[in-house]
């Protein structure tokens, strides 16, 4: 009976540790801000790594203190904000933490002495075009590894896409599409933000041959009027 009432505090403690510790890593990525949420460089891999690491330890083992898994992330957390801080006032600082990036291809030919530096081989090089729609070499000007290691393409003048800018066409900014309808409900708040109302809606489902919100996953519509429906499966 005591072995069962002490398996019962065991599994309330790790559950409760779990909820804590979800709840601290979330509030402090959220504090870190959406840059490093979508890219990694070197020292926010090595903090990603760390804390996952150290955030574990009072899940794995319930009868330590809690604390010895908050403090280090809490540490580490701020130790990441103020190296983020300082890379933002200092180029130095920021070189010296995530590098520079390299010009892997400079008006169309390869730097060997580049590749070989950051460990880049031919296959990769070609890899890394094609995930960009690049299939012939010859038209790239430029290929600039990034410090997060993402590949930036430019394509030589003649291969690069015409704008209207260059054809002296006049364009009309559509603005940001709003989602009107997600997943069947009605977004009132944004159809008041592009100025229509329930009628309108109504029209456009007609207009696809669609009786009702509850048909539709998702429809967009941008200040310019221009409308982008999906019906849901099956419909």
């Amino acid at each position: 009976m005591g072995g069962m009432r002490h398996t019962n505090a065991m599994f309330h403690v790790i559950v409760f540790n779990c909820v804590v510790i979800y709840a601290v890593l979330i509030l402090f990525m959220r504090l870190l801000g959406k840059r490093q949420l979508g890219e990694l460089e070197p020292a926010e891999l090595i903090v990603t790594i760390l804390i996952s690491e150290v955030a574990a330890s009072p899940v794995a083992s319930p009868e330590k203190p809690l604390w010895y898994g908050l403090l280090p992330v809490a540490v580490l957390f701020a130790l990441e904000l103020i190296f983020s801080l300082c890379m933002t006032r200092s180029v130095r600082f920021r070189g010296f933490l995530s590098g520079k990036p390299s010009m892997l291809m400079v008006h169309g030919r390869v730097d060997q002495t580049q590749m070989r530096r950051n460990r880049f081989t031919p296959d990769e090089l070609t890899e890394a075009l094609r995930n960009q729609g690049v299939l012939d070499l010859g038209e790239v000007e430029y290929a600039i590894l990034e410090t997060d290691g993402k590949l930036n393409v430019i394509l030589t003048p003649e291969n690069r896409p015409v704008t209207a800018g260059q054809l002296n066409i006049q364009t009309q900014d559509a603005g940001y599409p709003l989602i009107v309808i997600n997943q069947g409900r009605v977004m009132g708040e944004n159809l008041r933000i592009l100025g229509k109302d329930e009628k309108w809606l109504e029209k456009q489902l007609r207009a696809n041959k669609l009786s009702s919100p509850r048909d539709v996953y998702m429809m967009t519509v941008d200040m310019a009027g221009g409308v982008f429906l999906s019906p849901k499966e099956g419909r």
